[in-house]
């Protein structure tokens, strides 16, 4: 898939992977992965420094969200000089258009010094390498619905959901059935044409869209 934001949504990581670079005998271990909000940023953060923990340096950037209309980015130099690791990362992170995405480089120091423009050059060449064989998905943006319906009016329903992309996260049965489902906003007002005319309810519940 490309790397880009797409007509219905934008790309993120479909898995976590990573790559090594090298550089005047300085390794740089560059790890990309999924990371819906910040506290799963700093826990991959955290993952990779337990992995290297006698690494000098854990230098990140991620950015949460669409990454056209980004709803959160950071980046830490973590005692790299300022502007040569995080910002070089992030840098390349919203060139590529990928949204939900932390990549974290760790360096262990070789004993040569790069100066500022050759931590520029390999933190963002690390990053470069592992986001361009980095498996993505496409994320679509969703609109939730709890619907409350009869039992004939369930096998129309899910007829609908499998024809339009809609994902059934579940069903109860009751003295009506009751069930939630994930809509793909651009079939939203489809969807609502179809529940009006099979008269089923939409159910005010606190967290949908």
């Amino acid at each position: 898939m490309s790397q880009a934001t797409t007509p219905t949504g934008y790309v993120t990581p479909a898995a976590t992977l990573e790559r090594e670079l090298s550089a005047k005998k300085s390794r740089f271990i560059a790890r990309a992965g999924p990371a819906t909000d910040r506290q799963a940023a700093l826990a991959f953060v955290d993952a990779m420094k337990a992995d290297y923990p006698d690494a000098r340096h854990h230098c990140w950037a991620y950015l949460i969200g669409n990454p056209a209309t980004a709803a959160s980015a950071a980046m830490n130099d973590d005692g790299e000089p300022s502007g040569t690791a995080g910002k070089p990362i992030l840098n390349v992170i919203q060139h590529k258009g990928i949204g939900d995405l932390i990549v974290v480089v760790t360096r262990y120091f070789g004993g040569i010094k790069l100066g500022a423009g050759g931590l520029v050059r390999a933190y963002a060449g690390a990053t470069q390498q592992v986001l361009a064989e980095l498996p993505l998905i496409e994320h679509r943006p969703q609109r939730a619905f709890t619907l409350a319906f009869d039992f004939a009016d369930e096998q129309p329903l899910r007829h609908w959901a499998n024809l339009h992309g809609a994902q059934l996260l579940s069903v109860d049965y009751g003295p009506r059935v009751t069930a939630r489902l994930d809509v793909p906003l651009e079939q939203v007002e489809a969807f609502e044409a179809f529940l009006g005319a099979q008269g089923i309810e939409r159910l005010e519940v606190p967290g949908d869209d």
